[in-house]
């Protein structure tokens, strides 16, 4: 599983204007290809008096489905460099559709590529980008004896308590790195002498989003 990526968040939308050509950018986060293509709908039925609504797409950790269109621009002009923005800033799960309102001047293929990509990077400058990371929910149990000494040991290593429960015993629902999950299972074995007992709780993605930690499923 990928260690961290970046996608966006919540989608938002800019404009830029090149030789009266009115270009906008409309941003989204999409799960799916079919989710992607329905948000490219939606554009293009808001823009729908527009000269042209050229987008494109990454879906998969690994970009494994990447599209794009130019939608009557010149070929490679308009999806190619939206695409190659959303590669090159590593987003990922992202849709990205450039509507244009032709200003009566023709640009060029140069300054089309330019037009675009800039739309594109301005559409994504309004809109919420976070770095998803990757861990383990993790469920420790312990008597009260034990619950200073693994409070310490996760103040040393920063890992996030997303829950307690104190009743006879004391459970704790941790949120941890995957790459630190070794260290932390051996030193919460040496700091209770092994009466802890360690549990995974699933596997997820997490990003700190507005100060505060939010969960998302693999």
């Amino acid at each position: 599983m990928t260690k961290s990526f970046r996608t966006v968040y919540s989608g938002g939308s800019g404009e830029i204007t090149e030789k009266k050509s009115r270009f906008i950018a409309n941003v989204a986060p999409v799960s799916s290809e079919e989710a992607a293509l329905e948000f490219i709908e939606q554009v293009k039925k808001k823009y729908w008096d527009a000269s042209h609504n050229c987008s494109a797409y990454v879906i998969g950790y690994k970009d494994e489905i990447q599209r794009c269109s130019d939608d009557g621009e010149p070929s490679k002009t308009a999806g190619k460099p939206i695409l190659d923005v959303l590669l090159g800033k590593g987003i990922h799960n992202t849709a990205v559709v450039v509507t244009r309102y032709f200003g009566g001047t023709l640009l060029g293929t140069g300054g089309l590529v330019r037009a675009y990509q800039g739309a594109a990077k301005e559409g994504l400058n309004h809109s919420t980008i976070i770095e998803k990371e990757y861990g383990l929910k993790v469920q420790v149990i312990t008597d009260y004896n034990g619950i200073g000494k693994i409070r310490y040991l996760l103040s040393q290593l920063g890992i996030t308590v997303l829950q307690s429960d104190y009743t006879d015993i004391v459970t704790i629902t941790l949120l941890i790195p995957m790459d630190i999950y070794q260290e932390f299972q051996k030193k919460i074995i040496e700091v209770t002498g092994g009466k802890a007992q360690i549990s995974q709780d699933g596997e997820v993605y997490y990003a700190m989003i507005n100060g505060k930690i939010e969960l998302f499923n693999i």
